[in-house]
């Protein structure tokens, strides 16, 4: 039996929003000027699974879970979709708006950690610094990620991302949360 999560209380959740700014031909949050969000512990890391984000997951709603991995150590983006990640095991120093922007942002990120990347945000992964490093890959219901590497010829799938909507509930909370705040 999967055991039911509970997530930090609101009051208690610390959250990082980070504007990027766009850098080559990597958008990052230049295009909709929505944050990529670090939701601290949003789970306590003691019981976590994937198996457990996965059903927390779809009892919201929000997201459709598609897949359990690390993340890539090339810098890649989505132009059709955001991504909410989900981290379900280890620790790992990720790197976000591309390794050469002034801008960029590196963070460490742990088991019970969730990441709200938006479409076009650049992200890779710089060390996993426990081995097994693992997340869920969530993506808002309807919605099928791309891959996109800052190439010349990405040039119209990047202006797509304008027309993305943004989150009507938060991922990990419902009806309130950091997503609705931005």
């Amino acid at each position: 039996m999967i055991q039911k999560l509970t997530p930090t209380p609101l009051t208690s959740l610390r959250v990082s929003r980070h504007f990027i700014p766009a850098h080559g031909l990597i958008p990052n949050t230049s295009i909709q000027n929505k944050p990529l969000l670090h939701y601290h512990e949003a789970f306590s890391p003691s019981a976590l699974t994937a198996s457990a984000i996965e059903s927390h997951l779809t009892s919201v709603g929000v997201v459709e879970p598609q897949w359990r991995f690390t993340m890539y150590s090339t810098t890649h983006f989505h132009s059709t979709t955001h991504e909410v990640l989900c981290v379900s095991n280890g620790k790992a120093k990720l790197c976000f708006g591309g390794e050469g922007n002034p801008g960029k942002v590196e963070k460490e990120v742990e088991k019970g950690d969730v990441l709200v990347v938006p479409a076009g945000v650049g992200h890779r992964l710089l060390e996993d610094l426990t081995g097994g490093f693992e997340m869920v890959g969530s993506y808002p219901k309807g919605y099928h990620w791309d891959m996109c590497y800052g190439k010349k010829d990405e040039e119209a799938k990047v202006q797509g991302i304008k027309n993305l909507p943004w989150f009507e509930k938060d991922p990990i909370y419902g009806d309130k949360g950091p997503v609705l705040e931005n």
